[in-house]
């Protein structure tokens, strides 16, 4: 059977609401690893309960999206691990295909389906390395290799993948799968798209906290933290610096016109860049 070569990791954060999308793929998966980031809304319980067979690793506290990944990829072992964020709706006949091309490309470290923002509204999730070459053209018509695959589902050939590690910590959240996917690149290991498999993606469905403007917050803190660790790390120290100092400028004009035209989501958001840029160090 497929599905016994293969490990199913999601990693949650306040995501109970998803759930029930999961348990067609979770519940017939033999191996599945729930990474739960201190979830307030009994996440990790509920999954329990769904899916008894789980490990269900509740760390008590937001490791951070990579970290948590990690940690659940540690304890991998089939042959494949299935990266799976709660807010992606993937069928088993998905997950199936998926696995059949892993074995008709038996070198690509990494294969990655189409994400579908609607049943008919393809995302783009896939390019090159934006170091390397601009993408562009038609959307793909067939498997081809890429240089980065959205991290929101991932399948990993664990051998493979041991050549390169996984995923780089001081991401707290963001860009994670910027850096793992370019260091795989990197590394001359395949990355393959395959568009006939299609996964649909509510994309930041998978987080329902109490306060949905400090999740804004949150989410540009990161994001601006993330971008920066990024750039010092694979371009310069000096680059980073020069990127921030532009940022700060360029928040610090725009945040005011955002309180006037009153849209209290990109205040926050624009609110937790800011503070990111002031606050990073290396």
């Amino acid at each position: 059977m497929y599905f016994s070569q293969v490990t199913v990791v999601v990693v949650t954060y306040n995501s109970a609401h998803c759930l029930s999308m999961l348990s067609p793929l979770l519940s017939i998966c033999p191996h599945v690893v729930i990474s739960d980031n201190g979830s307030d809304d009994d996440t990790a319980s509920k999954s329990q309960m769904l899916w008894p067979h789980a490990t269900v690793l509740a760390h008590g506290r937001n490791l951070g999206f990579g970290a948590a990944n990690n940690r659940a990829l540690a304890l991998v072992k089939t042959s494949f691990a299935l990266l799976l964020n709660p807010d992606c709706e993937m069928s088993p006949q998905a997950l199936q295909a998926l696995l059949a091309s892993a074995q008709d490309f038996q070198d690509a470290a990494i294969l990655a389906p189409q994400l579908m923002a609607t049943e008919s509204r393809p995302e783009v999730n896939y390019r090159w390395p934006s170091g390397y070459w601009t993408s562009r053209g038609k959307a793909a018509e067939g498997p081809l290799c890429v240089g980065f695959v959205c991290g929101a589902v991932m399948l990993l050939r664990m051998d493979r993948m041991s050549l390169t590690g996984f995923f780089d910590e001081r991401f707290f959240l963001y860009y994670e799968d910027d850096d793992l996917c370019l260091r795989v690149f990197q590394a001359k290991l395949p990355i393959v798209l395959c568009p006939q498999v299609r996964v649909l993606h509510r994309s930041r469905g998978s987080v329902r906290g109490r306060s949905p403007l400090r999740s804004e917050y949150l989410r540009g803190y990161h994001h601006a933290q993330s971008k920066l660790v990024f750039l010092n790390k694979h371009e310069s120290l000096q680059a980073a610096k020069h990127l921030r100092r532009r940022l700060i400028w360029m928040t610090a004009l725009a945040l005011p016109l955002r309180v006037v035209l009153f849209s209290p989501k990109l205040v926050a958001r624009m609110w937790g860049r800011w503070r990111g840029l002031l606050e990073w160090s290396v």
